[in-house]
């Protein structure tokens, strides 16, 4: 899919060379302003109550408008509120458009607020999330869409910021689209085996460091609670490690840690049947890290990043870690495993330990780590832990910025009591209440020496029901982060 900008007038948006033609509009909206053709189109569309200002997702497809150079013109409906309003606009009318003939679409803004470049930001990401198919594993999926070129109407003084804002978006896109994908795939085909293949896949196509590393290198660096996890499985583990430069060598890089249990059976502590299939999205995190790098390798900000992916299946079988099994984390503290179900925050303990060794100036774990979260926060919000006020600050603001917003939860010390354990430094679980925080509460243990913050995407790297699929996210969150760290 390519992107542009397109110089004009709403007068001239008739004789536009494109197949179809997505207008948005709502409260302020003048029709004579969008010249004679479009605005009688609007009008009379308005006075016969095909369209209506109001707040939501209603829109108006026309075919053939009288005048117009475009035989297809949507009129889509905005609430009187910024980008993401300006998005769920777009969604609605490229709906009515993905599935037809148009090959180039132009889209304009008619409301009574002018474009930005949050606006232009959100263009790609609403016509990935409209077009996105799964097709990996499904032949009798539908043909790809004919749309192959979006342009974005504007003026030549808006021309220059709204390119730079198009071309973020595209690459945000991009990272978000290979986050789908690969928690798409079933685990049978995404295995820790093909995270790392996609690993080196993107480092030779961006020009990033990579190294994997396996059981050997992990039971020589002393990873404990990862080959505790992986022991039960018969596919072997890979420890990712990828390298983006951008800056000077000598700049402390960011570092991102995904979670990467590419399936969650639950262990010994096995989950019930219902919806486990689900848990193939269990390497989310892990998809959201290369996703980020890969936004992060085509726009080349001035920063250094580092991305950690911790890669395992949880299964059970005679060699799996059992229930009341004590094991040696990198860190050297010991860990009672009282649920092989929270096997997340064991991958991602010794990966935060790792971390140590690049000076990192912060470290940003995400994990679809806990139903709490889900619980507490529902589908929209990711949730945000950090020791780090000013980091917590930053994430949060990214969220706001890149329509992928986090909600911050408490790490107050008295949740640290829950993971006492009379056998080992440290229990894996406390109690069901507050299970969101005690078990950042578990991952805080490790992260003394940097600035830290967790995401936890149980509730926001997919979707279930009808729409069942994942995300991408939280990489338009962890690109915008890494941006603005960049300066």
């Amino acid at each position: 899919m390519d992107f542009s900008i397109h110089v004009t007038t709403p007068e001239a948006l008739r004789r536009a060379e494109a197949d179809a033609l997505l207008v948005v509009v709502g409260e302020g909206t003048v029709p004579d302003a969008l010249g004679k053709a479009l605005g009688t189109a609007l009008s009379a569309a308005l006075s016969e109550g095909d369209l209506e200002y109001k707040a939501g997702r209603r829109c108006l497809y026309l075919h053939g408008v009288a005048g117009v150079h475009a035989q297809r013109v949507v009129f889509a409906v905005a609430a009187p509120s910024g980008a993401r309003a300006f998005k769920a606009a777009l969604l609605a009318g490229l709906a009515l458009l993905k599935g037809g003939g148009a090959r180039r679409l132009l889209v304009a803004c008619a409301t009574a607020q002018a474009l930005d470049a949050a606006a232009a930001q959100a263009l790609p990401a609403a016509v990935g999330e409209a077009l996105y198919v799964y097709r990996h594993t499904k032949p009798s999926a539908p043909p790809a869409p004919k749309l192959q070129h979006v342009m974005l109407a504007c003026t030549e003084a808006e021309a220059g910021p709204l390119r730079e804002a198009l071309q973020r978006g595209e690459a945000i896109a991009a990272g978000v689209e290979l986050a789908r994908e690969c928690a798409n795939r079933p685990a049978n085909h995404c295995t820790p085996a093909f995270l790392a293949d996609e690993a080196h896949r993107l480092a030779k196509a961006h020009g990033l460091q990579i190294e994997v590393l396996g059981r050997k290198e992990a039971e020589q660096l002393g990873m404990g609670c990862l080959l505790a996890v992986a022991q039960g499985s018969a596919q072997p583990l890979k420890f990712i490690v990828l390298r983006y430069r951008g800056a000077a060598k000598s700049a402390a890089p960011v570092v991102l840690v995904g979670k990467g249990i590419t399936f969650d059976t639950g262990g010994i502590s096995i989950k019930p049947a219902a919806e486990m299939d689900e848990m193939k999205f269990d390497m989310g995190g892990a998809a959201s890290v290369l996703g980020t790098l890969r936004a992060v390798a085509a726009l080349k900000p001035k920063i250094n990043l580092v991305g950690l992916i911790p890669a395992c299946e949880n299964m059970p079988g005679g060699k799996a870690t059992k229930p009341g099994d004590v094991i040696t984390s990198l860190s050297g503290q010991t860990v009672e495993v009282l649920n092989t179900d929270a096997e997340g925050r064991l991958i991602l303990c010794d990966a935060l330990s790792y971390a140590e060794r690049f000076k990192p100036a912060a470290v940003v774990d995400i994990a679809t780590l806990t139903g709490a979260c889900v619980i507490a926060l529902g589908h929209h919000r990711s949730g945000l832990f950090s020791s780090d006020d000013a980091l917590a600050e930053q994430l949060y603001s990214a969220g706001q910025q890149a329509l992928d917003p986090c909600w911050r939860l408490p790490l107050d010390e008295e949740y640290d009591e829950a993971l006492k354990s009379s056998f080992a430094d440290m229990a894996n679980v406390g109690p069901r209440a507050g299970g969101a925080i005690t078990a950042a509460m578990f991952l805080k243990r490790f992260t003394a020496k940097y600035p830290w913050a967790h995401l936890d995407i149980a509730g926001s790297a997919w979707k279930s029901g009808a729409a069942k699929g994942a995300t991408g996210r939280p990489v338009p969150l962890l690109t915008q982060f890494v941006l603005s760290r960049a300066g």
